[in-house]
């Protein structure tokens, strides 16, 4: 008798949303907790009757979510609650100009409200994750002209501070595809103006002054979309 555990292959249409919701099933009916290891791909792609590519990416989606953590050697580990009912939202990217202006729309939209939120919601020890952040920040700006990855460590601790951690899973799907696109020129050339804004964004944060928190947040925007709009004609 086949347990009701097993993974069933997967009938058309083969989305990588449809093989999320068969894994969050097995994974939440097996009892799974955080530290579970997940099967290997291999075994996964013959459970589904799908392929060891399809499965790859459509787990590159929950890591970039942050539920699993892959470790080489070791194999993929869950690392959030998974619910049976949990769903995955579908996005379509394309890694152009004209996309990259959208996604810069769409971050401006969820991350100015986010540090309105922060600014309302932060308890100490968020205010203090935020601060250690900035620091660490600040510090590798400071010694090498670029902190691209300790930047968004900086921004993500305001979104995790908001409350809502939908907000940071929004942001966190078109992250990557922003980061590529910044690759080839020299970062120290980029969004330099804004550095010293994210100290302000901080102390406005923690004078719990929401709008002020919002306007900071637009000026250092407004710096990254002009920015990107010089790569963008740089490379035409």
């Amino acid at each position: 008798m086949q347990s009701p555990f097993e993974l069933q292959p997967i009938t058309t249409p083969r989305s990588d949303t449809l093989i999320l919701d068969a894994l969050t099933r097995f994974m939440a009916q097996s009892g799974a907790q955080p530290g579970s290891r997940l099967p290997p791909e291999r075994e996964l792609a013959e459970k589904l009757g799908v392929s060891r590519n399809t499965v790859r990416e459509a787990l590159k989606r929950w890591e970039a979510l942050g539920i699993i953590l892959r470790k080489k050697g070791s194999g993929t580990f869950l690392q959030a609650d998974v619910g049976i009912n949990d769903s995955f939202l579908s996005l379509r990217f394309k890694n152009d100009s004209a996309n990259m202006l959208h996604a810069l729309e769409v971050r401006r939209i969820i991350e100015s409200e986010s540090c309105v939120l922060a600014a309302q919601r932060a308890s100490a020890e968020d205010l203090l994750e935020i601060e250690q952040r900035l620091i660490e920040m600040e510090r590798v700006h400071l010694a090498v002209g670029s902190a691209g990855a300790e930047d968004w460590a900086f921004h993500t601790s305001i979104y995790r501070a908001s409350g809502n951690p939908l907000l940071l899973q929004m942001l966190n799907g078109i992250y990557d595809s922003m980061h590529a696109f910044f690759e080839s020129p020299p970062e120290q050339a980029l969004f330099a103006d804004s550095f010293p804004l994210h100290r302000d964004l901080f102390n406005a944060i923690c004078q719990r002054d929401g709008e002020a928190a919002r306007a900071i947040c637009h000026q250092i925007l407004d710096i990254t979309e002009r920015d990107m709009k010089d790569v963008i004609n740089a490379k035409r």
